[in-house]
């Protein structure tokens, strides 16, 4: 029982990392500062944190939509980082 309650505050502390650094890359793109890039890491980071707590709970519809927006954000990291 010790596990799942573990399990249970880890994944509280995974969504909360992906709001944070959801917010934090909203803010980055939206300042339009020469770190839209880096808004766009901070994206990513929080895809894959509300993907994998939408696929603990078994909510496809967040994952997949977690999924589409890391693609996005992908893309978004290319071509501000790379291109």
């Amino acid at each position: 029982m010790t596990w799942v309650a573990n399990s249970k505050n880890q994944l509280t502390t995974l969504k909360w990392i992906g709001t944070a650094s959801g917010i934090i890359g909203a803010l980055l793109v939206a300042l339009n500062i020469d770190a839209v890039g880096v808004g766009f890491v901070f994206f990513a980071v929080s895809s894959v944190s509300w993907g994998y707590a939408g696929w603990a709970h078994r909510e496809m519809s967040l994952f997949v939509l977690q999924v589409v927006f890391l693609a996005i954000d992908l893309m978004g990291i290319y071509n501000w980082l790379y291109v």
